[in-house]
């Protein structure tokens, strides 16, 4: 893609939309969720969500990080983070089952109220779901339900939508189809490939997904 001008970008920028627009003010003097995330490759939301925290826009506290790939560069950044981390690589597991198993004793040795998925590239079972129900969060990069899967933004390419964008939702048994919180719109451009297209949507990640968190929780303490 040519290098877009300072007014291109900021037109990119704002015509991005985002919904729901008003998010409730998170309440510094209720206790801070407890966030157990989950990772699987660079872990670039993980460090977003780390940042809301640090600059009081979220009140929350990172309680630990669990990755399944020994070589995922989400490691080295949790410990510059001063995250705690735990690989738990799913290869030394018999089933998906056992794997999850093992993340939900993890996740409740470290005190974690809130399950968020930060780039977690294996399917969930059961086992997961139903030990933090409703309590679990995953980000998306397409608008749900259109293009669910790994691959999505090869398929909006594919597909040649004119936007797509990015959906935090409540995580379910069938991949990428629970409640959707959370949503932003990124443009497609006409010359765009797969790793720019990546790299504004993941803007918008960055920018939703500590939004969501606050949402989703208070949207769950007021039921």
């Amino acid at each position: 893609m040519a290098d877009l001008t300072a007014a291109q970008e900021s037109l990119l920028s704002s015509s991005s939309l985002i919904s729901p627009i008003q998010v409730p003010a998170d309440h510094h003097s209720a206790p801070p969720l407890k966030l157990g995330l989950m990772a699987s490759g660079s872990g670039s939301n993980v460090e977003a969500i780390a940042h809301a925290i640090a600059e009081g826009k979220l009140n929350a506290q990172m309680q630990v990080l669990v990755y399944n790939n020994p070589t995922a560069k989400v490691a080295a950044r949790a410990e510059r983070l001063g995250i705690a981390k735990v690989l738990l690589n799913h290869r030394d597991y018999p089933s998906r089952e056992a794997l999850d198993q093992a993340i939900v004793e993890t996740m409740q040795q470290h005190d974690v109220d809130w399950v968020i998925m930060a780039g977690w590239m294996r399917i969930v079972t059961q086992v997961l779901i139903d030990a933090f129900s409703g309590r679990i969060l995953n980000i998306h990069p397409s608008l749900l339900p259109s293009f669910p899967g790994a691959h999505a933004i090869e398929q909006a390419l594919a597909a040649g939508v004119k936007i797509t964008g990015c959906t935090v939702h409540h995580v379910e048994l069938k991949v990428d189809s629970g409640p959707i919180i959370m949503q932003a719109a990124v443009p497609v451009l006409p010359d765009d490939t797969p790793e720019t297209l990546h790299q504004r949507i993941q803007v918008q990640e960055h920018r939703i997904f500590p939004l969501a968190i606050a949402l989703a929780a208070r949207q769950y303490q007021g039921k």
